[in-house]
């Protein structure tokens, strides 16, 4: 097998989609996906606020990530926030995750990015399982908190006064 990575495009939007509800769906969070591809296409490559990296096996597309630069004032330089990691079921085992891994780990390096990070469900034992492989540390000592929705609508009416 042929492995090969490619940045999305514009003409990408629809598939982008199809990996995150692929994604959001073995999350069992399916649900929850808002999405669209006119917001993903603004988002993404309009604002040009998140990219996207399809890994190909054989030229067929076989996995993503989809990340951003973060900040830390610690390291006094930018990383990489990596929101999305998903491999098709018929292509798990064969290295795929790992190389895409490998493959961030080169573009934070090459643009001088001081950490690599993630989330990872709790549930999600596979996963942590290949993380922890990898080399990657639980940040436990860490909660993360989120406000949305109608908290954030507030919040930001708040701020506004």
């Amino acid at each position: 097998m042929e492995l090969t990575f490619r940045y999305a495009q514009e003409s990408d939007t629809a598939l982008i989609l199809e990996f995150i509800k692929e994604l959001a769906d073995y999350e069992k969070m399916l649900d929850e996906v808002v999405a669209t591809e006119a917001l993903l296409k603004d988002w993404l490559f309009g604002q040009k606020k998140a990219e996207v990296i399809f890994a190909l096996a054989d030229g067929k597309e076989a996995g993503f990530a989809l990340f951003f630069h973060n900040f830390s004032t610690f390291l006094g330089r930018a990383g990489i926030y990596l929101e999305d990691l998903f491999v098709k079921p018929d292509y798990r085992g064969k290295g795929i995750g790992k190389a895409i891994l490998k493959k961030l780990g080169a573009v934070a390096r090459e643009r001088g990015c001081g950490r690599l990070e993630w989330w990872c469900l709790d549930w999600n034992q596979p996963s942590i399982d290949f993380y922890r492989s990898m080399g990657a540390e639980a940040m436990d000592e860490w909660t993360v908190y989120r406000i949305s929705g109608e908290r954030l609508n507030e919040l930001g009416d708040a701020g506004d006064k």
